[in-house]
C-alpha cells in the first residue's frame, strides 16, 4: 500500500508545482511588461469596408472602443457617487480598463486592487467584491485580458478573483461589520455569472482561431497541390524532351563515331569533322540531361553545385572553336578588365553567345562572324555580328525561339538587348547585362 501511495503523492506534488509555476509565469513574472495591443491588419474585414481615406484610422478601432467604454463607465461612476468619492471611484474603475491596451496582466492586478481597497477600507460605499459596479468593471477587465492572453490565464484570473472575494467577504469584513451583512451568496452568483461569460468568450475565440488555422492549412495545402501539379507537368515535359531529343542526338553521336570505319582511307579532315560532330552531340546530351534534371527537380539550385558546373565566359573559347570546326570564320575579341562576374550573368552571357552563333550557322552559312565581349564599369557588353551568307540557307524547322530566349535572359537580369539586320546584309545581336559595383562571383 505504501509503495503505491508514494508514487501517487510524488505525481500530485509534481502537478501542484507545475500549476504554481504556470501561475507564477502567467500572472506574476513581468506582470506589468509593456504589451501594446496591435492595430487591426490591413486585410481585416472592418478595414476593408471603410473608404481608403479612413482605412488607417479604422485600424485603431479596438483602441477607440476600449477608451470610449472606459470613459462611459467612468462618467457613470462619477455621476452615481458624486463629489470627491465619485472622482475616486471613476479612476479606480476606468484606469484598469485603459491599461488593458498596454499592460494587460498589470491591468488585471490594478483591477484586483480596485476591488480589495474599497472592500477593506471603504466597504460602506458599495465597491467591494460583491458590489455590482465594482465586479462589473473587474469582469470587463478580465474579458479584455482573456482576449489577449492564452485560455489558462482566464481560468487563473477567475480562480484568484473568487478566492480573493471570499477572503475579503468572510474574513476582512468580520472585523468591519456593516448594516448589509455578508454577501457570500451574491459573490457566488457573480462568480458563476463571470465564469459563464468568460467561458463563452473563450469558446468563441477558440472557434475563430480554429477557423483561421483551418483556412491557413487549406491555403498551404493549395500551394502544395499547385507545386505538385507544376512539378508533374515539368516532369512530363522533361520526359518528352528526353525521349525526342536525346534519342536523335544519340543516333547522331553513334553514326558520327562509326562513319570513319565504313570508308576506307578516310581523309584526316573528314575523320576530324566526324569526331567534332560526335563531341558536340555528346556535349549536347550532357547539357540536355543537366537541364532536364533542373526541370524535374523541386529545388533547381541542387544542380548548380560543383558536381554540375554551368558554363561561364571562360568556356566561350571552346564554344567558338567548335563553331570554327563547322566551317565559318569566327573572330573573338575581349575588351576591358576581365573580372569574375556573378554566376547568373556569366551563364546568361554564354547562352546568348551560343544562341547567336547557332543562329549565324543556321541562317547565314559561310558568313564571317565577330564575337565581342566588353567588360565595362557598369556591367558586361556582348555583340555577335555576322556578315551576309555566301550560299542559300536550308530551311530550319523549329526555329524562331532563339531571339525570344535571349531577350528573356537579358530582361531577367535587368539589361537591354537589340537584334536586327545590318545594312551590309548581315545580322547582329547586341546585349548589355548590368552588374553592380563590387558584385562578383559568389
Amino acid at each position: 500500500m505504501t509503495d503505491t501511495y508514494e508514487p501517487s503523492l510524488r505525481s500530485e506534488t509534481r502537478l501542484a508545482k507545475s500549476a504554481i509555476g504556470g501561475l507564477r509565469e502567467d500572472l506574476f513574472t513581468d506582470a506589468f511588461a509593456f504589451r501594446p495591443l496591435p492595430p487591426l491588419r490591413a486585410d481585416h474585414w472592418l478595414v476593408r469596408r471603410v473608404p481608403d481615406r479612413a482605412a488607417r484610422y479604422a485600424r485603431w478601432f479596438p483602441h477607440a472602443a476600449v477608451a470610449g467604454f472606459a470613459f462611459v463607465v467612468m462618467s457613470a461612476a462619477a455621476t452615481h457617487w458624486g463629489g470627491v468619492y465619485g472622482l475616486f471611484a471613476s479612476l479606480i474603475i476606468g484606469v484598469p480598463i485603459i491599461t488593458t491596451l498596454f499592460r494587460p496582466v498589470g491591468a488585471w492586478w490594478l483591477s484586483m486592487g480596485a476591488l480589495v481597497f474599497p472592500g477593506v477600507f471603504l466597504s460602506g460605499y458599495g465597491l467591494g467584491p460583491s458590489s455590482t459596479g465594482g465586479f462589473f468593471s473587474h469582469l470587463c477587465v478580465m474579458l479584455l485580458v482573456a482576449l489577449r492572453t492564452r485560455p489558462r490565464v482566464a481560468a487563473e484570473m477567475w480562480l484568484l478573483t473568487g478566492a480573493l472575494g471570499v477572503f475579503v467577504e468572510l474574513f476582512v469584513r468580520t472585523f468591519r461589520p456593516y448594516s448589509g451583512g455578508l454577501f457570500v451568496s451574491d459573490l457566488f452568483e457573480t462568480m458563476a455569472l463571470s465564469g459563464i461569460v468568460l467561458f463563452v468568450v473563450l469558446a468563441v475565440r477558440g472557434l475563430r482561431e480554429s477557423k483561421q488555422q483551418v483556412a491557413a492549412q487549406a491555403a498551404v495545402t493549395e500551394v502544395e497541390r499547385s507545386r505538385r501539379t507544376v512539378l508533374e507537368e515539368r516532369t512530363t515535359i522533361a520526359r518528352e524532351l528526353h525521349d525526342v531529343v536525346a534519342h536523335h542526338m544519340s543516333v547522331v553521336a553513334i553514326q558520327a563515331e562509326a562513319a570513319p570505319y565504313r570508308v576506307q582511307d578516310t581523309p584526316p579532315e573528314l575523320a576530324a569533322a566526324f569526331q567534332t560532330i560526335r563531341e558536340n552531340a555528346v556535349a549536347a546530351l550532357t547539357e540536355l540531361r543537366r537541364v532536364l534534371g533542373v526541370v524535374r527537380s523541386e529545388n533547381p539550385d541542387a544542380f548548380a553545385g560543383p558536381e554540375a558546373p554551368q558554363p561561364t565566359l571562360a568556356d566561350i573559347g571552346a564554344l567558338i572553336d567548335n563553331v570554327r570546326a563547322a566551317g565559318p570564320a569566327v573572330e573573338h575579341i575581349t575588351t576591358g578588365a576581365v573580372r569574375p562576374l556573378p554566376q547568373g550573368v556569366e551563364l546568361s552571357a554564354y547562352r546568348i553567345v551560343q544562341e547567336a552563333l547557332s543562329n549565324a550557322l543556321r541562317h547565314a552559312p559561310g558568313a564571317h562572324v565577330r564575337v565581342e565581349v566588353s567588360h565595362v564599369l557598369g556591367g558586361l557588353g556582348l555583340r555577335v555580328a555576322n556578315g551576309p551568307a555566301d550560299r542559300l540557307a536550308k530551311p530550319s524547322p523549329g526555329a524562331g525561339h532563339g531571339v525570344l530566349g535571349m531577350r528573356e535572359r537579358v530582361t531577367m537580369l535587368g539589361g537591354e538587348m537589340t537584334a536586327e539586320a545590318t545594312p551590309e546584309g548581315g545580322y547582329e545581336v547586341v546585349a548589355f547585362l548590368p552588374v553592380a559595383l563590387g558584385e562578383t562571383a559568389a
